[in-house]
């Protein structure tokens, strides 16, 4: 080979390999990851439920299906706050997290087990840690489908990757509770009843071998409710009415569905 020819040559290499190379992160980059919870009861709901994320940089694709919840209170559907915990041990509790003995596994005592608030699955609005105890954007009724796409913070993806996050839906029909039970306050929030805060369902996060969300695409995060035959409101779960007070102001503004698309184009070179 020439050294002309060399000289020609050696711009074409250095252009190929740069196309690789940024062809190779854009790809780290795109890369989609899957994880899926099956949700079991706890503290007697004997609710079940499923949650699938799907996960595209630090965009978050939930889906959740549930049932089997409290349904009503006050005659309106009742709202189920939910999140995905991190920072703990990664799994659900077992009855040996009451450490009171008063028959309840409160959020508190459950804590060493699935961690504190990383994500607030709300329907609407803000999805951090403060949006925690907002009961106008929790999931609403006996059954539900969540479906949204929203930002999901660097910590609660960390948590994902490393198989700590547990996703856990809150709140109790006090009639399901001891009598101890009932007449606690909640650990959260004090001036109400301990069946307000306290889990329901419960489900670790693993990475899942599905290649594709079920059910379709999602929406920006409204929840559907499905109507219960024998739905009846019952007077022992009246007194969450006076906990509209302490409902902090939906979020203005829904959350965009954003969704990133990357595309590499390679010019071949002559």
């Amino acid at each position: 080979m020439s050294k002309k020819s060399a000289l020609l040559i050696a711009p074409v290499l250095a252009l190929a390999a740069l196309s690789m190379s940024a062809g190779t992160a854009l790809a780290h980059e795109g890369d989609t990851s899957t994880y899926e919870a099956n949700l079991g009861a706890i503290n007697g709901s004997n609710a079940t439920g499923s949650v699938w994320i799907s996960l595209h940089g630090d965009q978050a694709t939930v889906t959740e299906n549930v049932s089997g919840l409290a349904a009503t209170f006050d005659g309106a559907p009742y709202p189920h706050v939910q999140h995905i915990h991190i920072d703990g041990a990664g799994v659900c509790p077992d009855p040996s997290a009451d450490t009171n003995g008063d028959g309840v596994i409160s959020t508190t005592e459950g804590g060493p087990s699935y961690g504190m608030i990383g994500t607030t699955l709300s329907t609407s609005g803000d999805t951090s840690d403060k949006a925690g105890l907002d009961l106008a954007v929790g999931g609403m009724g006996a059954s539900y489908k969540y479906e949204r796409t929203f930002t999901m913070n660097a910590a609660t993806i960390a948590s994902l990757k490393a198989g700590k996050s547990v996703v856990v839906v809150h709140g109790l029909d006090p009639a399901t509770l001891s009598a101890a039970g009932q007449a606690a306050k909640s650990d959260l929030v004090p001036t109400l009843p301990l069946a307000a805060t306290s889990p329901a369902l419960c489900g670790t996060l693993a990475v899942s071998q599905m290649a594709a969300m079920p059910g379709g695409a999602p929406d920006t995060g409204v929840t559907t409710q499905v109507a219960s035959a024998n739905a009846s409101t019952s007077p022992d779960v009246a007194w969450f009415a006076g906990g509209g007070a302490l409902v902090l102001a939906a979020g203005a503004v829904l959350a965009m569905n954003r969704k990133k698309s990357l595309a590499v184009k390679t010019a071949a070179v002559k």
